[in-house]
C-alpha cells in the first residue's frame, strides 16, 4: 500500500451516525474482515486481551433495546424522546462489534511482571482502543459506516447475561455500523503543530 493511499483509508474513517441495514459485502465476508483486523493488531507484550463481539439482526436489536430501557429508568421522561431517537439510529445499521478487555489476561500480566502492574490497565485501554480504530478503518474501506459509542457501564451485566458472555470480560464501547444514509459532516482540526512536535529535522 502505498502512503497515500494509507492516508486516504484514515480519512475515510468518519463517525457516521446515519446509518442503513444493508451492506456492499456478505456477512461471513464481514466476520473474516473482524477477525483478521483485530487478530494482527498489536498489544503491550503480546497480551492480546481485546475481545470482540460481533452482533447482527436479531442480536443487534437485543443489544440496542437493552441500551433504550436501560436508558429509560435515568432518563427523565420529558426528555426521553431525543435519546429514543438516538438510539433507534444506532439500531438502524447492519450490526454492533461490541468491544471488551478480558480482565483475566491483564491480571494475571499484573501478577507475572509486578515491577509493570500499574501499567497494565492503561495498555490494555491502548490496545483496545488501537483494534477499534483499525476495525473502524477496516468497514469504512468496504464502504460501512459506523460510530463509537459508550453506554458501558450502565449496560454491562445484561450485555454480558443476554449473550453468555463471560463475567471477567469488561465492555469498553460499542461500535454501530452499517450502509452510510447520510455523509459525515465537517470536522475542525486543530493546528497539527500543537499537537505533533518535531526536533532535529535536517532540512
Amino acid at each position: 500500500m502505498a502512503v497515500q493511499d494509507f492516508e486516504a483509508a484514515l480519512q475515510k474513517r468518519r463517525s457516521i451516525y446515519a446509518l442503513g441495514n444493508s451492506s456492499p459485502i456478505s456477512d461471513e465476508d464481514l466476520v473474516t474482515l473482524i477477525q483478521d483486523t483485530v487478530k494482527y493488531s498489536p498489544s503491550a507484550f503480546n497480551s492480546q486481551s481485546a475481545r470482540a463481539v460481533v452482533l447482527f439482526g436479531e442480536a443487534n436489536q437485543k443489544l440496542w433495546n437493552i441500551v433504550l430501557e436501560t436508558l429509560r429508568k435515568i432518563v427523565p421522561a420529558d426528555n426521553f424522546s431525543s435519546t429514543e431517537n438516538k438510539i433507534a439510529s444506532f439500531a438502524a445499521g447492519h450490526g454492533t462489534v461490541l468491544w471488551f478487555d478480558d480482565t483475566e489476561i491483564t491480571e494475571n500480566l499484573k501478577k507475572q511482571f509486578s515491577l509493570y502492574a500499574d501499567n497494565f490497565d492503561p495498555w490494555a485501554e491502548q490496545s483496545n482502543g488501537m483494534a477499534q480504530h483499525a476495525v473502524w478503518i477496516a468497514l469504512a474501506q468496504v464502504g460501512l459506516g459506523a460510530s463509537l459509542q459508550h453506554y458501558n457501564p450502565l449496560i454491562d451485566d445484561e450485555v454480558k447475561s443476554t449473550f453468555g458472555l463471560p463475567t471477567a470480560w469488561r465492555l469498553r464501547a460499542q461500535m454501530p455500523f452499517g450502509s452510510i444514509e447520510a455523509p459525515a459532516g465537517e470536522k475542525e482540526f486543530a493546528p497539527i503543530e500543537d499537537r505533533v512536535k518535531v526536533f532535529g529535522l535536517e532540512k
